[in-house]
């Protein structure tokens, strides 16, 4: 069983964002894990390893690129977040939270260009994390 709540709003700093979250009946070790690992490739791409120091650059195969800006254990992994057709970058955060029910997933993306971006990640977030969920279930 999985909750689920969304955020969408348009900030004067940090331009259009969005939110999406659902909580999954496993614990925040188990759901950490395979964020950062098996499930890697589901929220960020196809890349080898995630870098869990902040400074350090990825790049996944299909071409999203960024720099690490924040990265806490079990908690969170805060990056800047550009698929390479994009003339800009974005800000995005991955976050883990112990809850009642398990762990509740939360994708927080912002930096967004306009409300066409944002429909467009809205969607796209709303399908990673229902595979996300789906694993859990």
């Amino acid at each position: 069983m999985s909750e689920s709540n969304d955020t969408t709003r348009h900030s004067k700093d940090a331009g259009w964002d969005v939110g999406v979250r659902k909580t999954v009946a496993a614990p925040v070790a188990e759901v950490w894990a395979y964020l950062l690992g098996e499930g890697l490739p589901m929220w960020l791409g196809e890349i080898t390893e995630l870098p869990a120091k902040k400074g350090v650059r990825y790049r996944t195969n299909d071409g999203v690129r960024g720099t690490i800006r924040g990265f806490e254990q079990k908690k969170h992994v805060r990056l800047t977040w550009q698929p390479e057709d994009w003339p800009h970058d974005t800000t995005l955060q991955l976050s883990v939270t112990k809850s009642a029910a398990g762990t509740t997933i939360e994708i927080h993306h912002e930096d967004l260009a306009d409300r066409d971006e944002r429909r467009m990640m809205l969607g796209h977030w709303h399908r990673v994390v229902d595979s996300l969920v789906a694993h859990f279930e």
